[in-house]
């Protein structure tokens, strides 16, 4: 497709050759698809990623560790997680429709340089010893808050960065970098806190988001099409975006089937009492550690090998298949009583979840006009942070009824049915394509 036809700026953000390529011979139709790399603003954008999914995930794993020193109560550790989730979702919900009336450069130049800050403030507290619950979940509402606000702009910019047949290979760039992250981040916060102590972990943090400011200045500017800068963003402008998306059911499909896989498939509430229990024979510390590390490797393992389905053009089969996909091998996990076969379905589901999210985010890039793609990217932001959040519920109270086997083998039958049964009942997905 014609770059003109897909939204996608012109020069200079497309200026070298990224819509013409030679095709792949050999291994290198199975390696990552790097295209779009070729294009200096996504690959500022992208290079940025680098250092702040590591950086983010070292704050991610400093305030539950300070809040379980300051209070030795798991509890507060989970009230600090419900604490950042509201904000989450009313900023985000509403950086949508900002995304969509503002120039999405601005908005991410802006919302950036409010996280540094929150990062700043969390190393402050930290190295005079506060020892506050109550000022760190003000900081934790208040980072998520811009986080909120950051998502929507910053997934909404890459349809104008990257021509439309190139979405699915930036979706698997960018989200291979931040699985990666979320193995590497928690890994190297544990090696540095009996190092350099507590409070520097979020100074690293805020140091990296200064590289992240830097390669958003670079950017060009993202300024809404069609005159849309006259527009407010309000709750008018939220509820238009509701409205869209029940209008255009392949938008609306795409959100349902992330439901579908994180609320009935998602076991991780379950994981300390399958590492006690099922697996405490292997030793429950390294059970625990390789059953939460398993789904984020097997995701970066998807995006390492992703040229085997990110030039496929029928996506809304590819996220029905992965969603099943996914439930089988959750389903495969819970009838595991060996952790090595338990670890192998855990990671096959990460590879996945990582192909539902490569084209889950593409249908939502290509499907939607720019003038919606910000509300539709924070509705997203919701549906990935809440999902996950209700299957611990879901998890945790099944499991306690039925068992966590049964539980997580039920929730992943569960997920193939109700995914097949929605594919069969309503088309749209089915006939999607680019």
């Amino acid at each position: 497709m014609d770059t003109s036809e897909s939204g996608t700026q012109s020069d200079p953000l497309t200026s070298d050759d990224t819509t013409a390529a030679p095709p792949r011979s050999g291994g290198r139709r199975w390696a990552m698809d790097t295209r779009p790399l070729r294009i200096p603003a996504y690959r500022r954008l992208w290079t940025s990623t680098i250092v702040t999914s590591v950086g983010s995930q070292l704050t991610a794993v400093a305030v539950p560790k300070q809040i379980f020193d300051i209070t030795g109560s798991s509890a507060w550790v989970g009230a600090a997680s419900l604490a950042g989730l509201l904000p989450l979702i009313v900023f985000a919900l509403w950086g949508g429709a900002v995304a969509d009336s503002m120039d999405r450069r601005r908005l991410l130049l802006i919302t950036n340089t409010g996280i540094g800050v929150t990062s700043l403030l969390f190393w402050v507290q930290a190295a005079t010893g506060m020892k506050s619950v109550a000022a760190l979940m003000v900081l934790l509402a208040m980072q998520q808050a811009f986080w909120g606000l950051n998502a929507p702009a910053r997934t909404a910019s890459i349809a104008r960065l990257v021509p439309e047949a190139q979405l699915p290979a930036a979706n698997a760039l960018g989200s291979t970098v931040m699985q990666t992250g979320q193995v590497v981040g928690p890994l190297l916060a544990g090696a540095l806190i009996p190092v350099i102590g507590l409070p520097e972990l979020y100074l690293i943090d805020a140091l990296a988001l200064c590289v992240t400011v830097w390669a958003v200045y670079r950017l060009p500017a993202l300024p809404p099409l069609g005159g849309a800068a006259a527009r407010r963003a309000g709750v008018r402008e939220i509820a238009e975006g509701f409205r869209y998306i029940s209008m255009h059911k392949v938008l609306l499909l795409s959100f349902l089937a992330d439901i579908i896989a994180m609320v009935f498939g998602m076991p991780r509430a379950l994981f300390p009492q399958l590492a006690a229990q099922t697996y405490g024979s292997y030793g429950e510390g390294l059970a625990l550690g390789t059953l939460f590390a398993a789904i984020p490797v097997g995701a970066v393992l998807g995006g390492l090998f992703s040229g085997t389905f990110s030039r496929a053009r029928r996506h809304g089969w590819m996220v029905i298949g992965a969603v099943v996909g996914w439930g089988a091998a959750i389903a495969g996990f819970g009838l595991s009583r060996n952790l090595w076969v338990a670890v192998a379905f855990l990671a096959a589901a990460g590879v996945a979840d990582m192909v539902s999210m490569v084209f889950r985010g593409a249908i939502l890039l290509s499907a939607a006009t720019d003038e919606m793609r910000g509300r539709m990217q924070g509705v997203f932001t919701v549906v990935v942070a809440g999902g996950p959040r209700l299957a611990d519920v879901l998890h945790g109270t099944a499991g306690s009824v039925f068992g966590p086997r049964a539980a997580v083998a039920g929730g992943g039958l569960l997920v193939v049915a109700v995914m097949v049964a929605l594919a069969a009942a309503v088309p749209a997905l089915r006939r999607y394509r680019v």
